[in-house]
Protein backbone atom coordinates (compact mmCIF):
# COMPACT_ATOMS: atom_id res chain seq x y z
CA UNK A 1 0.00 0.00 0.00
CA UNK A 2 1.06 3.28 -0.72
CA UNK A 3 2.31 5.78 2.23
CA UNK A 4 -0.48 8.33 3.11
CA UNK A 5 2.01 10.59 3.17
CA UNK A 6 2.88 9.61 -0.34
CA UNK A 7 1.36 11.68 -2.88
CA UNK A 8 -1.04 9.62 -5.46
CA UNK A 9 -0.16 9.54 -8.91
CA UNK A 10 -2.24 9.16 -12.23
CA UNK A 11 -5.27 11.30 -13.79
CA UNK A 12 -8.08 9.35 -12.69
CA UNK A 13 -11.29 10.82 -14.11
CA UNK A 14 -14.91 10.70 -12.05
CA UNK A 15 -18.06 11.28 -13.97
CA UNK A 16 -21.40 12.72 -12.54
CA UNK A 17 -24.54 12.83 -14.98
CA UNK A 18 -25.87 15.07 -12.81
CA UNK A 19 -25.31 16.49 -9.44
CA UNK A 20 -26.42 14.98 -6.59
CA UNK A 21 -28.34 17.67 -5.15
CA UNK A 22 -31.05 17.34 -7.77
CA UNK A 23 -31.51 13.68 -6.57
CA UNK A 24 -32.20 14.90 -2.92
CA UNK A 25 -34.72 17.85 -4.33
CA UNK A 26 -36.78 15.17 -5.65
CA UNK A 27 -35.61 15.27 -9.91
CA UNK A 28 -35.63 11.27 -10.48
CA UNK A 29 -36.08 11.49 -14.04
CA UNK A 30 -33.24 13.26 -16.10
CA UNK A 31 -33.56 10.25 -18.77
CA UNK A 32 -29.92 9.94 -19.61
CA UNK A 33 -28.57 6.38 -20.76
CA UNK A 34 -26.81 3.37 -19.71
CA UNK A 35 -25.39 3.72 -23.10
CA UNK A 36 -24.01 7.51 -22.70
CA UNK A 37 -22.86 6.45 -18.80
CA UNK A 38 -20.97 3.61 -20.02
CA UNK A 39 -19.21 6.15 -22.53
CA UNK A 40 -17.30 7.57 -19.36
CA UNK A 41 -16.63 4.48 -16.96
CA UNK A 42 -16.62 0.75 -16.39
CA UNK A 43 -17.07 0.87 -12.55
CA UNK A 44 -19.53 2.83 -10.29
CA UNK A 45 -23.15 3.41 -8.38
CA UNK A 46 -26.08 5.38 -8.75
CA UNK A 47 -29.94 4.79 -9.53
CA UNK A 48 -32.60 4.77 -12.62
CA UNK A 49 -35.35 6.80 -13.52
CA UNK A 50 -37.73 7.13 -10.90
CA UNK A 51 -35.20 6.38 -8.03
CA UNK A 52 -36.58 2.65 -8.75
CA UNK A 53 -33.83 0.59 -6.95
CA UNK A 54 -29.93 0.63 -6.63
CA UNK A 55 -27.71 0.70 -9.27
CA UNK A 56 -24.30 -0.91 -9.16
CA UNK A 57 -21.56 -1.24 -12.30
CA UNK A 58 -18.99 -3.48 -11.99
CA UNK A 59 -16.79 -4.60 -15.51
CA UNK A 60 -19.17 -2.88 -17.88
CA UNK A 61 -21.80 -4.44 -16.40
CA UNK A 62 -25.03 -2.46 -14.70
CA UNK A 63 -27.10 -4.31 -12.34
CA UNK A 64 -29.92 -3.44 -10.43
CA UNK A 65 -30.94 -4.13 -6.83
CA UNK A 66 -34.82 -3.06 -7.12
CA UNK A 67 -37.00 -2.77 -3.85
CA UNK A 68 -38.08 -6.21 -3.09
CA UNK A 69 -34.08 -7.19 -3.21
CA UNK A 70 -33.89 -8.98 -7.07
CA UNK A 71 -30.62 -7.97 -8.86
CA UNK A 72 -31.56 -7.65 -13.00
CA UNK A 73 -28.97 -7.34 -15.25
CA UNK A 74 -29.25 -3.69 -17.43
CA UNK A 75 -29.53 -2.81 -20.98
CA UNK A 76 -28.22 0.25 -22.87
CA UNK A 77 -31.48 1.70 -23.17
CA UNK A 78 -32.68 2.58 -19.12
CA UNK A 79 -32.48 5.25 -18.20
CA UNK A 80 -30.44 7.19 -14.96
CA UNK A 81 -31.39 10.54 -13.14
CA UNK A 82 -28.21 10.04 -10.89
CA UNK A 83 -25.03 8.00 -11.91
CA UNK A 84 -21.50 8.12 -11.15
CA UNK A 85 -18.45 6.36 -12.65
CA UNK A 86 -15.15 6.19 -13.44
CA UNK A 87 -12.68 3.58 -16.01
CA UNK A 88 -11.38 1.66 -12.91
CA UNK A 89 -7.44 1.41 -12.68
CA UNK A 90 -6.73 0.72 -8.80
CA UNK A 91 -3.13 2.16 -7.83
CA UNK A 92 -3.39 1.37 -4.21
CA UNK A 93 -3.90 -1.93 -2.70
CA UNK A 94 -4.87 -3.21 1.26
CA UNK A 95 -6.19 -6.19 2.66
CA UNK A 96 -7.66 -7.03 6.06
CA UNK A 97 -7.93 -10.60 7.69
CA UNK A 98 -9.75 -9.27 10.74
CA UNK A 99 -12.94 -9.03 12.19
CA UNK A 100 -14.05 -5.31 11.92
CA UNK A 101 -17.05 -3.23 12.77
CA UNK A 102 -18.41 -1.00 10.58
CA UNK A 103 -17.37 2.11 12.26
CA UNK A 104 -13.67 0.35 12.38
CA UNK A 105 -14.00 -0.35 8.99
CA UNK A 106 -15.32 2.93 7.37
CA UNK A 107 -12.16 4.29 9.85
CA UNK A 108 -9.29 1.56 8.06
CA UNK A 109 -11.11 3.03 4.48
CA UNK A 110 -10.32 6.30 5.34
CA UNK A 111 -7.27 6.24 6.44
CA UNK A 112 -5.77 4.57 3.46
CA UNK A 113 -6.47 7.45 1.39
CA UNK A 114 -3.67 10.03 0.83
CA UNK A 115 -5.74 12.51 1.03
CA UNK A 116 -9.17 13.62 2.03
CA UNK A 117 -9.26 17.03 -0.75
CA UNK A 118 -9.31 14.34 -3.65
CA UNK A 119 -12.10 11.56 -4.76
CA UNK A 120 -11.31 7.93 -4.84
CA UNK A 121 -13.22 4.96 -6.59
CA UNK A 122 -13.15 2.18 -3.92
CA UNK A 123 -13.67 -1.84 -4.90
CA UNK A 124 -13.95 -4.07 -1.63
CA UNK A 125 -13.75 -7.61 -2.41
CA UNK A 126 -13.47 -10.62 0.07
CA UNK A 127 -15.69 -12.10 2.68
CA UNK A 128 -18.39 -10.62 5.34
CA UNK A 129 -20.29 -11.87 8.46
CA UNK A 130 -22.89 -9.10 8.05
CA UNK A 131 -23.95 -6.68 5.40
CA UNK A 132 -27.05 -4.73 5.83
CA UNK A 133 -28.38 -2.89 3.15
CA UNK A 134 -31.21 -1.04 1.31
CA UNK A 135 -33.01 -0.05 -1.92
CA UNK A 136 -36.16 1.56 -2.30
CA UNK A 137 -39.74 1.71 -4.13
CA UNK A 138 -40.17 3.49 -7.56
CA UNK A 139 -41.57 7.10 -7.24
CA UNK A 140 -43.05 9.68 -8.65
CA UNK A 141 -40.94 12.85 -8.52
CA UNK A 142 -40.64 15.51 -6.65
CA UNK A 143 -40.82 14.01 -3.37
CA UNK A 144 -37.57 14.75 -1.68
CA UNK A 145 -35.26 12.03 -1.07
CA UNK A 146 -35.23 12.21 2.91
CA UNK A 147 -38.61 11.77 2.76
CA UNK A 148 -38.44 8.27 0.46
CA UNK A 149 -35.52 7.10 2.56
CA UNK A 150 -38.29 6.04 5.21
CA UNK A 151 -39.81 3.92 3.31
CA UNK A 152 -36.70 2.21 2.25
CA UNK A 153 -36.59 -1.94 2.31
CA UNK A 154 -33.64 -3.29 4.48
CA UNK A 155 -31.93 -6.75 3.74
CA UNK A 156 -29.88 -8.17 5.89
CA UNK A 157 -26.76 -10.84 4.39
CA UNK A 158 -24.94 -12.95 6.45
CA UNK A 159 -21.92 -14.98 6.03
CA UNK A 160 -21.65 -13.09 2.57
CA UNK A 161 -19.17 -12.80 -0.31
CA UNK A 162 -19.32 -10.10 -2.56
CA UNK A 163 -18.24 -6.64 -3.67
CA UNK A 164 -18.43 -3.49 -2.28
CA UNK A 165 -18.43 -0.78 -5.16
CA UNK A 166 -18.02 2.96 -4.67
CA UNK A 167 -16.42 6.25 -4.16
CA UNK A 168 -14.97 8.62 -1.16
CA UNK A 169 -15.96 12.47 -2.43
CA UNK A 170 -14.58 15.46 -0.53
CA UNK A 171 -17.11 17.28 1.99
CA UNK A 172 -16.71 20.46 -0.46
CA UNK A 173 -18.05 18.82 -3.08
CA UNK A 174 -21.24 17.42 -1.11
CA UNK A 175 -24.03 19.18 -4.08
CA UNK A 176 -22.15 17.04 -6.64
CA UNK A 177 -22.14 13.70 -4.49
CA UNK A 178 -22.57 11.99 -1.46
CA UNK A 179 -19.75 13.30 0.77
CA UNK A 180 -17.33 10.79 1.91
CA UNK A 181 -17.67 6.98 1.71
CA UNK A 182 -20.54 5.92 -0.80
CA UNK A 183 -20.79 1.91 -1.44
CA UNK A 184 -23.05 0.08 -2.57
CA UNK A 185 -22.93 -4.10 -2.58
CA UNK A 186 -23.58 -7.16 -5.10
CA UNK A 187 -22.87 -10.85 -3.75
CA UNK A 188 -20.55 -12.76 -6.02
CA UNK A 189 -23.37 -14.92 -7.26
CA UNK A 190 -25.25 -11.37 -8.15
CA UNK A 191 -28.88 -12.51 -6.30
CA UNK A 192 -28.37 -9.68 -3.93
CA UNK A 193 -27.24 -6.65 -2.44
CA UNK A 194 -28.14 -2.99 -2.22
CA UNK A 195 -27.20 0.53 -0.89
CA UNK A 196 -24.40 -0.37 1.93
CA UNK A 197 -26.05 1.19 5.14
CA UNK A 198 -23.82 -1.25 7.59
CA UNK A 199 -21.34 -3.90 7.41
CA UNK A 200 -18.67 -6.01 9.27
CA UNK A 201 -15.98 -7.77 7.21
CA UNK A 202 -14.10 -10.85 7.92
CA UNK A 203 -11.72 -10.60 5.36
CA UNK A 204 -11.39 -8.79 2.34
CA UNK A 205 -8.98 -6.86 -0.17
CA UNK A 206 -9.25 -3.50 -1.17
CA UNK A 207 -8.28 -1.41 -4.45
CA UNK A 208 -8.57 2.36 -4.79
CA UNK A 209 -7.90 4.87 -7.52
CA UNK A 210 -7.48 8.43 -6.89
CA UNK A 211 -9.69 11.26 -9.28
CA UNK A 212 -8.01 14.10 -9.54
CA UNK A 213 -10.69 15.37 -12.63
CA UNK A 214 -14.28 16.04 -12.12
CA UNK A 215 -16.23 15.51 -15.24
CA UNK A 216 -19.56 16.42 -14.35
CA UNK A 217 -22.75 16.95 -17.03
CA UNK A 218 -25.32 19.29 -15.86
CA UNK A 219 -29.44 17.91 -17.50
CA UNK A 220 -30.96 19.85 -19.44
CA UNK A 221 -34.65 18.77 -18.69
CA UNK A 222 -37.10 21.75 -18.03
CA UNK A 223 -37.20 20.55 -14.05
CA UNK A 224 -33.46 20.89 -13.30
CA UNK A 225 -33.08 23.99 -15.78
CA UNK A 226 -36.02 25.55 -13.08
CA UNK A 227 -35.36 24.58 -10.29
CA UNK A 228 -34.02 26.76 -7.26
CA UNK A 229 -30.85 25.15 -5.58
CA UNK A 230 -30.42 27.30 -2.98
CA UNK A 231 -31.80 25.36 -0.09
CA UNK A 232 -28.40 23.47 1.97
CA UNK A 233 -29.18 20.28 0.96
CA UNK A 234 -26.48 18.47 3.40
CA UNK A 235 -28.49 17.47 6.82
CA UNK A 236 -31.03 15.78 4.02
CA UNK A 237 -28.48 14.35 2.02
CA UNK A 238 -26.81 13.05 5.33
CA UNK A 239 -30.37 11.38 6.84
CA UNK A 240 -31.03 9.68 3.38
CA UNK A 241 -27.58 8.29 2.28
CA UNK A 242 -26.29 7.16 6.00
Amino acid sequence: MTPANELPSGDGRIYLCAPVNALVEGIYEENVSFAEVRRHGDFGLGTFNDLDGEMVMLDGRVYQIDSDGRVTTIADDALTPFACVTFYKPSLFAESSQALTHEGFLDWLVKLLPSPNLFYALRIEGAFTHVKARSVPKQVCYRPLVDVAREQHVFNFFEVEGTLAGFYTPSFMASLSVPGLHLHFLSDDHSEGGHLLECHPANVRVGIQPLSTVELSLPLTREYMSWDFHRDINQDLNKAEK
